[in-house]
Parts: C-alpha cells; structure tokens; sequence
C-alpha cells in the first residue's frame, strides 16, 4: 500500500518527478490506474464521450459526475481522486458552484474538482477555495467550450492568444489552484506557462515540458472508437483482444465446447437418482 497522495503531495512535485494522472471512471478502471502507480486519477467529464455514447462532454450532469466519482472512490486508492465540473454546474453563482462541488466531494469522496477557463471563471475559483474545496485549473483546449471554439483546436498558437493563456494561468494560479491542466496548447506556450506560475502544470497535447501528463485511460489501453488526438499514443489494443476474446467465446459456445466438464457443476448420485425417480412415469 502506497501513502496517500493529497493536494500538499501534489504541489511539492512541481519542477520534481512528473506527474503521472489518467482517467477512470467506474472501479475497473480505478483499480486498473492504481495498480499502475497514478499519482491523480480523474474522473473527468470525458466520460460522457467515452463511456456513455455522447458525442461531447456538455450532456454529462452533476448527478452523472457525482455517481462515477464515487464508483471511483469505494476502491479507495492511493492516488488523489479529483472530480470533473460538468458544464453548467459553475457557470450561474458561486453559491451553486459551491453545491455542485460539495456534492463531488461529499457523496462522491473526491479529494478536490477540476474546472475549465481562466480569469472569466475566478470568482467561482475563489469561492470553492473559500469552502475548502481544492481546485485544478484547465486552460487551453476546454472541451466544455467547443461551440465557442468552433472545434476542438490548438488554443494560443499566436502572440495575443497566448498572452492570454499566460494571464489566466497566472490569474488561477494566485487565486492558490493547486495544479493546472493544459491541453491543446504549443510545447513553448505550455513551457513558458509552467515557469511563471507555482503550482504544477499536467499537460495533455501540451508537450514535454509540464510538470505531469495526462492522458484518458481508454485512449492508452486502445479502447477508443474513432480518430485519436495527435497527442495520443495507445500502449495496447484491448479493444481488439476482447473483441477477439468474445469471438473466441462465441465460437465455443456454437460448437458445444463451452462449457467444458471442468466448468459445470453436478449433483451427487444419489441425488441424481432420487430426482429421476421421483421425475419418471408414475405407476397405475
């Protein structure tokens, strides 16, 4: 058994070892990132995509969120377990972002949440640290924003772009954030960022520089559907030993080979030969 990971061991890893994070949603899947040694393991909003058959992440609820958190969770790793805030769960008030947040960490167990935007999404930053709620900032691609991006594009490839990315980065990062996701941002942007500000960066498209990575588990495992992302590299092809796995099976099943003697159970003798008698003709 591993020491648990808090937010405190979080922050002391920036400019140390890297930050090993990835995705679980249900407690497969959370088992599975810790027996690898992850560091964070996020519940994030991807689940909508890659779980349950949305083709973006604004269908996913708080209620959604809330439930595969605490799947997560009752395994209880070693790794922080940090919830993703669905779309439009802080978007109105502070005092709902509050709940929505309290409710990840209450009835989900999470160890802190993760929300998407920079400056425009400071005061609902401050308000979760104000209830004691830790917060990892996102900047750069936020799938949240994919309407208003008009895709799912590299952010920050020219000056004044990036200069914004720099300022939100730095806005979260005083307000006491203590890690920053960044994705689908240059290698340099990323670079420059993870230098000005203190709490570490985790990068996803990002390039080498950050402080961490992150990638979604069903991506590495090769248990996606459809195009990768550019910044994607799959370390098996599950997807396909299990679908050859179920042909396999079916296989056995059509030739008569499954189940096999060593995988049925039987009655005794006796037993047998009692029911058959009591199950045979009846005498007049």
């Amino acid at each position: 058994m591993r020491d648990p990971i808090t937010v405190p061991a979080v922050k002391v890893r920036k400019g140390g070892p890297k930050l090993k994070m990835t995705t679980a949603y249900d407690a497969p899947t959370a088992r599975i990132a810790e027996r690898a040694g992850a560091d964070i393991i996020l519940v994030g909003d991807s689940v909508a995509n890659v779980v349950l058959g949305y083709e973006d992440t604004l269908s996913v609820t708080i209620d959604d969120m809330v439930h595969h958190t605490a799947a997560v969770t009752r395994t209880r790793p070693s790794a922080l377990v940090v919830g993703d805030m669905p779309w439009m769960s802080y978007h109105l008030s502070a005092e709902d972002t509050v709940r929505n947040a309290g409710r990840l960490v209450r009835e989900g167990g999470a160890g802190a949440v993760k929300l998407e935007g920079g400056r425009k999404r400071l005061d609902m930053v401050e308000a979760l640290l104000s209830a004691e709620i830790p917060v990892m900032g996102h900047l750069g691609l936020t799938p949240q924003s994919v309407h208003s991006m008009g895709g799912y594009k590299v952010q920050g490839k020219q000056v004044a772009a990036a200069r914004d990315l720099i300022e939100d980065a730095k806005a979260l990062d005083g307000a006491g954030v203590f890690s920053i996701v960044l994705e689908g941002v240059p290698a340099t942007l990323a670079q420059l960022v993870t230098k000005e500000v203190s709490a570490p960066t985790i990068g996803i498209g990002a390039g080498p520089h950050c402080d961490g990575q992150v990638l979604v588990l069903h991506d590495i495992l090769g248990l996606s559907d459809g195009p990768a992302p550019k910044f994607v590299r799959a370390y098996a092809d599950l997807g396909g030993e299990a679908s050859k796995a179920l042909e396999r099976f079916f296989d056995d099943v059509q030739t008569g080979a499954f189940p096999a003697e060593e995988e049925t159970y039987h009655m005794p003798e006796e037993a047998i030969s009692e029911l058959l008698r009591e199950e045979g003709p009846s005498e007049s």
